[in-house]
């Protein structure tokens, strides 16, 4: 279970790093096309990116505390570290889309 939890870790750095590496690719084609929007566009790819990989560095840390050593330490470690990600993902979610996760998005909320 430790290598599963690493490799999830792992799959979550990468994600990260592809993602960026491919929303600056997409906008500095973007930018030599002289294409409008380029910095919000870069923005919610990079944040996307890395949401998704905080959701899989959250799913390794849960692997590798509750399957190979759950101790009251451990918990406590992974719950601090699950609530700082959690405000991360929060704050993220809100950079990128302009609304917190619960709320409805703007077309939805005027019908």
């Amino acid at each position: 279970m430790e290598l599963v939890g690493r490799a999830v870790d792992a799959a979550g750095v990468a994600i990260i790093v592809v993602g960026t590496l491919l929303a600056t690719v997409l906008a500095a084609i973007r930018l030599s096309r002289r294409q409008a929007g380029v910095y919000r566009g870069y923005r919610r790819r990079v944040g996307r990116s890395i949401l998704l990989g905080l959701e899989f560095l959250v799913a390794g840390d849960i692997i590798r505390t509750v399957a190979v050593a759950p101790t009251y330490k451990s918990v406590g470690v992974l719950a601090v570290i699950v609530g700082i990600r959690t405000f991360l993902s929060f704050s993220l979610e809100l950079e990128i889309t302009g609304r917190w996760p619960w709320q409805k998005p703007v077309a939805e909320a005027e019908d």
